[in-house]
């Protein structure tokens, strides 16, 4: 299963005790069908556990007919696209205006007084997620969208949620394939919906991944720094080294202060040495500066010669 999976699972076993929550649950689901008007209901879903919430919570609130189908999908042989549709057009038009929506408005929108109180807006959030809402797995990146028909219906969602002062989020729109998406994106937002619309574990997930992440990302950039490190010694090492060979291979290296030939004959013997390692191997001890002081004097000899 996906992780988007386990977040609908999550969701789906969440118990409303208030009929009120039901019914907001319902709607979201509704209202982002497939299809939505008084002469049309039809929901599809690929989640097994969305397919059940749905079919129990149209069954309870309105007893409708309705026709289940069950697809196996061309591209994906291990899922099922579960399909309901309500048959007769009585029906149809009994949910439709039962949620308050009129046979005679132009666009399908958010009926507002079906929400009235806050306390029902995560209700049909979580609705609206289940029936066309998926997270990418946090392994991978952190995105979570609505699937939507309409344009107006678009803009509804993302202001209802730009309206939770607890949530603190901005949705943002965008037109895919004939349709739109309303998406959130970030680990923090994401984690702060999922959360208010009740998918409390697998927060906590999306947080252990997090941190996970955030740790083995650090620990690669202070890798990538030391071996960054280790090219950047061992290349000024071999320069310095040349440098010493170069003036040996002169017959100038005796002509040296005293205290650039134990340098020198210090470097080529260990190569691998840090410039303080190389200050501390040294009688007297002197610092990384001294170090980097008397092997340019070295180098710039070479040059000379």
């Amino acid at each position: 299963m996906s992780f988007s999976s386990d977040v609908k699972q999550e969701l789906c076993k969440i118990e409303l005790a208030d009929i009120k929550q039901r019914y907001s649950q319902c709607y979201g689901l509704l209202l982002f069908a497939s299809k939505f008007s008084h002469r049309e209901i039809v929901f599809k879903t690929e989640n097994t556990y969305t397919a059940n919430l749905f079919e129990s919570l149209i069954t309870e609130l309105f007893t409708p007919i309705i026709e289940k189908q069950s697809t196996l999908k061309i591209k994906n042989t291990n899922s099922n696209i579960y399909k309901f549709s309500i048959i007769s057009p009585d029906d149809c038009r009994n949910i439709f205006e039962n949620f308050g929506h009129n046979v005679r408005d132009l666009k399908l929108k958010i009926n507002r007084a079906n929400i009235d109180d806050s306390e029902f807006c995560a209700d049909f959030l979580r609705g609206a997620f289940l029936s066309c809402g998926s997270v990418t797995d946090p392994q991978k990146g952190y995105h979570l969208e609505f699937s939507v028909q309409y344009k107006t219906l678009a803009e509804n969602l993302v202001l209802l949620i730009n309206e939770i002062e607890v949530l603190n989020i901005t949705p943002k729109i965008a037109y895919r394939k004939g349709g739109y998406v309303v998406y959130i994106k970030g680990n923090d937002a994401i984690c702060d919906f999922l959360g208010y619309i009740g998918a409390g574990n697998s927060v906590m997930v999306m947080i252990e991944t997090s941190a996970y992440k955030e740790i083995r990302n650090k620990i690669n950039r202070q890798r990538n720094s030391e071996i960054a490190n280790i090219h950047k010694l061992a290349s000024a090492s071999a320069k310095q080294i040349n440098a010493i060979k170069k003036i040996i291979d002169s017959g100038k290296f005796d002509e040296l202060p005293e205290e650039l030939k134990t340098l020198a004959n210090l470097r080529l013997e260990n190569p691998e040495m840090s410039l303080k390692e190389l200050g501390e191997s040294l009688a007297p001890k002197i610092s990384r500066s001294g170090v980097n002081h008397r092997l340019q004097r070295l180098l710039q000899i070479a040059e000379r010669i």
